[in-house]
């Protein structure tokens, strides 16, 4: 058993590797599904670490993410032994090494078009096995080896996540109603134009009402005859695309969906597909943006 640490945090990753390896982007996808992240720490400095972020949320709720490697110069000798009395203290310790080979690291360096971080005065190829020869010991400590050599970012989130048994993050559905008069908002994915409905704004026992109201909702479905249809087969096309999503490693999917105001028809449907989603399990954020500005035509 551990011993009880004086803070909450339970659970550090620790990356390593080759510089060009991929520590930067997985450092990203863990920071993405909750972790604390922090990149370039001396290793000496990561007990104090996990004792300042004992209340930080994130940290306790689902652990720190760190990167430490050859820019920490002598200080990454430390590492090893930072390690075995982080172990003593946390449920959770793992060093992952980011590894590629020799000539896909030469080609990421170009592409960058920046040089190896051990100096100017060595070529790429010589950087690259100095700092192999340096890292070789942390290379046979390490938890886990991840080579990504040939990955996209999807295989490597899926390869990251996989090697430390971290689930994906579930896809938040973000759904914002808004008003076209207003502008279209500039962070959305799929855009929902719903102007073809009857608008209820001219019916004077509806305007001042909204589209949460059920009165807004039975005069928009009855109103029109193929409302019902179209929302089926909205809902239809986002349980098909959303798992899509989910796949390639995307956190979040903006649907908006507009009409003219933005205050009976786009927040209606904006609150049904909430609904209808919600059913399927989906995790969404349902946001009317323009719901309390003024209705002038």
């Amino acid at each position: 058993m551990p011993e009880t640490a004086n803070s909450g945090v339970e659970k550090i990753v620790i990356i390593t590797g080759m510089s060009g390896g991929g520590k930067s982007t997985a450092l990203h996808i863990l920071e993405d599904q909750g972790f604390f992240a922090i990149d370039n720490i001396p290793p000496s400095l990561l007990p104090q670490l996990v004792e300042v972020l004992g209340r930080h949320r994130a940290a306790v709720l689902h652990g720190i993410v760190a990167v430490v490697d050859i820019r920490g110069d002598d200080l990454l000798r430390d590492l090893e032994a930072v390690m075995e009395s982080l172990k003593r203290r946390l449920g959770s310790v793992a060093l992952l090494f980011m590894d590629a080979s020799d000539a896909a690291l030469i080609r990421r360096f170009e592409s960058t078009r920046r040089r190896h971080p051990l100096g100017p005065d060595l070529s790429t190829l010589e950087g690259i096995q100095r700092e192999r020869e340096s890292l070789g010991p942390l290379k046979e400590a390490a938890d886990v080896v991840l080579d990504t050599t040939g990955l996209n970012l999807s295989e490597l989130r899926g390869r990251v996540l996989e090697s430390l048994g971290t689930p994906p993050g579930r896809l938040t559905v973000f759904l914002t109603s808004f008003g076209y008069k207003h502008g279209i908002p500039q962070d959305c994915d799929y855009l929902v134009d719903v102007r073809f409905l009857l608008n209820p704004y001219y019916e004077l026992g509806l305007r001042a009402k909204s589209g949460r109201d059920p009165e807004v909702v039975d005069f928009i479905l009855k109103a029109f005859p193929a409302a019902e249809e179209f929302l089926r087969r909205q809902k239809e096309l986002f349980e098909f695309i959303i798992p899509l999503y989910e796949g390639t490693g995307k956190t979040q999917i903006h649907i908006a969906i507009g009409c003219t105001g933005g205050r009976h028809r786009s927040v209606a449907v904006a609150e049904w597909l909430a609904v209808r989603l919600g059913e399927a399990g989906h995790a969404f954020v349902v946001r009317h943006r323009d719901i309390d500005k003024e209705q002038v035509w």
